[in-house]
């Protein structure tokens, strides 16, 4: 599918940095292309590695040879039985080189480079720079009952359709697996929205904390997108937040 990025008349080229480098971080379940430019929009292609909710185990009903058939699968909604492909070897993209080169979009494209510490000014004020991190030990849970760093293992995305195959775009997403891939909603005729569960691979080996956060880029910009340090605000009609979330 095509995703979304940014838009190049209302998002500025900070903006579309933070945008990409935040969505292309979710590589749990989903792999990316290279960010492109059509229509005023920054575009990626994505393939969303969420099964079918309609596809069922299933064993051969008959007998080959005198032995028992293999498992095979069916869809549950039409009926149609048969045997899948093996699966397409899946490597995740590595966003973390080491301790001190990361991938991030910067510039408008995707690249490695080394992120160094900033480091705090003499007269900072120790809690906000060297205090705990509140989210460590809270009991958020992303639908799936995963508990910890809620925030950062699920994302809406806008998936759009510029062939105009919308509808059965829409169909598509309608049939994944909830509530890995859920909540589809259509914002326009060419948009559609959809809420993924996708890790953040700039998740470190917690779970909890980023490898990304206190980092700079070399023009002094943070290295963390910026949408990952504004929460939202409680006050907001639609704001639910995760269950178990620190700030609610």
């Amino acid at each position: 599918m095509t995703l979304r990025v940014a838009d190049l008349d209302d998002d500025t080229p900070t903006l579309q940095d933070a945008a990409a480098t935040w969505l292309l971080g979710h590589t749990d379940r989903i792999t990316f292309g290279t960010p492109y430019v059509e229509h005023r929009q920054v575009l990626v292609r994505a393939v969303v590695h969420v099964p079918c909710k309609y596809l069922r185990d299933g064993r051969a009903d008959g007998r080959k040879d005198g032995k028992t058939a293999g498992p095979e699968v069916r869809c549950e909604a039409h009926g149609f039985r048969g045997r899948l492909p093996p699966p397409a070897r899946r490597e995740r993209a590595t966003l973390r080189q080491d301790d001190e080169r990361f991938t991030v979009v910067h510039r408008q494209r995707v690249r490695e480079m080394a992120l160094p510490l900033k480091h705090a000014g003499r007269r900072a004020l120790p809690v906000i720079h060297h205090g705990s991190n509140p989210c460590a030990a809270a009991p958020c849970r992303t639908a799936d009952n995963t508990q910890g760093a809620a925030c950062c293992r699920d994302l809406t995305i806008d998936v759009v359709a510029l062939d105009g195959a919308s509808d059965e775009l829409e169909a598509l997403l309608r049939a994944r697996k909830s509530p890995y891939l859920c909540k589809v909603a259509r914002s326009n005729p060419t948009t559609l929205e959809c809420e993924i569960i996708s890790a953040c691979g700039y998740l470190d080996t917690d779970g909890v904390h980023c490898v990304l956060h206190g980092r700079v880029r070399p023009d002094g910009r943070p290295a963390k997108p910026s949408i990952c340090s504004e929460w939202p605000e409680p006050d907001e009609e639609d704001f639910t937040g995760h269950p178990g979330c620190v700030f609610l």
